[in-house]
């Protein structure tokens, strides 16, 4: 875990996905009253080989970033390729 490193930076983020062969996606979720509310997803080409997530959406970089900011989320990536989305909170 100490090997991971959390990038806020729109373009560090982009470059992270993009060298990587990911596109952005967003899926639409509702809870229980009816409250749409989006979660932000990456596709990758390896991991879509197979199944694929039909409540996801590609989107714009600039939709899905606009997202991550509405939500203050980063993305935490390790050197192993695995990655997640975290909260900024704590980062500021």
């Amino acid at each position: 875990m100490k090997d991971k490193h959390t990038l806020t930076r729109h373009r560090d983020i982009q470059n992270w996905v993009t060298d990587r062969h990911g596109t952005p996606a967003i899926s639409k979720l509702r809870n229980r009253f009816g409250q749409e509310r989006a979660e932000l997803k990456l596709r990758f080409a390896r991991a879509e080989e197979g199944r694929l997530d039909g409540s996801m959406s590609p989107c714009s970089w600039s939709a899905w970033l606009a997202e991550l900011d509405r939500q203050h989320l980063a993305l935490q990536v390790a050197p192993t390729g695995d990655y997640e989305l975290v909260s900024r909170t704590p980062l500021n």
